[in-house]
């Protein structure tokens, strides 16, 4: 076990996952303390790296696309003092952070852990049932249905609407932006049959945020929503709300006399998700029978 201490927090390294805990210092975001230690398996790492600055150093964590509906719902925009998979370390500190991420590569080579994208989310995202009020309204989740609230900064034609209630089974799409600049942030929830280019300030279905220091709390329903969507890309547009059925390549996809030959291909590396622990016994026998139905 090897394990690095900071102001800014503490990681560990077990050999199978990482476990994040954040400091205590003032310069820790309010995401970062509010969602707490993190574990993340080995699996759901494509690399880290380490930057030496004058001052201080920063490890970094880059995880496999799709690994984590946090990182999905945000798309990489969390700043900083935000992002859970930072660590700032102090400049006596270098050489343990150095031989930190040595022993996380060394057992990513021993583990032959993939690079490339998943099919299915490795984290469980944020914890439910969770309420965060923000920008013109409070978004509320209890892992069934969103609840958004207005409150009297609401845009009037907004709030006249009334409460909104989206069950998740009806959601297709999730998105959090930073404010930034000028420029407002939001929470925004696609509804099957009701997608909308309105801005925020006037989207019944969006939060609009103005860069105070609730807004990143936002991000923690974005992500514990997203965690319950189909995988994107693992799910087909007309599935079920939830299905994480990975895609058979379609017929047009390969030439008819090869595509017995890429479905055998295709079960072998499901088969190798499997012993590896990327997908559980029940992602692995949907998706097997998916392959299956097209042979």
């Amino acid at each position: 076990m090897v394990e690095i201490i900071q102001k800014d927090g503490t990681w560990v390294f077990d050999g199978d996952a990482l476990r994040l805990t954040p400091g205590r210092d003032k310069n820790v975001g309010l995401l970062r303390r509010t969602l707490g230690e993190l574990t993340v398996p080995l699996g759901a790492l494509a690399g880290i790296s380490f930057e030496q600055g004058k001052k201080a150093g920063r490890l970094r964590l880059r995880l496999r696309d799709g690994a984590d509906p946090l990182l999905h719902a945000t798309g990489g925009r969390l700043s900083e003092p935000h992002d859970p998979y930072r660590l700032l370390v102090d400049s006596d500190r270098f050489g343990v952070a150095e031989y930190f991420a040595d022993e996380v590569r060394n057992a990513l080579l021993l583990e032959e852990v993939p690079s490339g994208a998943v099919e299915s989310y490795l984290l469980p995202g944020p914890p439910v049932p969770l309420s965060v009020s923000a920008g013109d309204g409070t978004a509320s989740f209890d892992g069934e249905c969103v609840k958004l609230e207005w409150n009297w900064k609401t845009e009037e034609a907004k709030a006249a609407a009334g409460t909104r209630t989206l069950p998740v089974t009806e959601i297709t799409a999730v998105e959090w932006h930073p404010a930034a600049g000028l420029g407002n942030g939001h929470l925004r929830f696609t509804v099957r049959g009701a997608a909308t280019k309105a801005p925020p300030k006037y989207d019944p279905n969006a939060v609009e945020l103005w860069g105070f220091k609730k807004d990143p709390l936002m991000a923690l329903v974005a992500a514990a929503v997203q965690a319950r969507l189909p995988h994107p890309s693992g799910a087909p547009e007309d599935a079920a709300p939830g299905s994480r059925e990975p895609l058979a390549p379609a017929p047009s996809a390969v030439p008819a006399g090869d595509e017995h030959d890429v479905l055998l291909r295709r079960l072998r590396e499901l088969g190798g998700l499997h012993r590896d622990g990327v997908l559980t016994d029940e992602e692995f026998a949907v998706a097997k029978q998916a392959v299956l139905k097209r042979m």
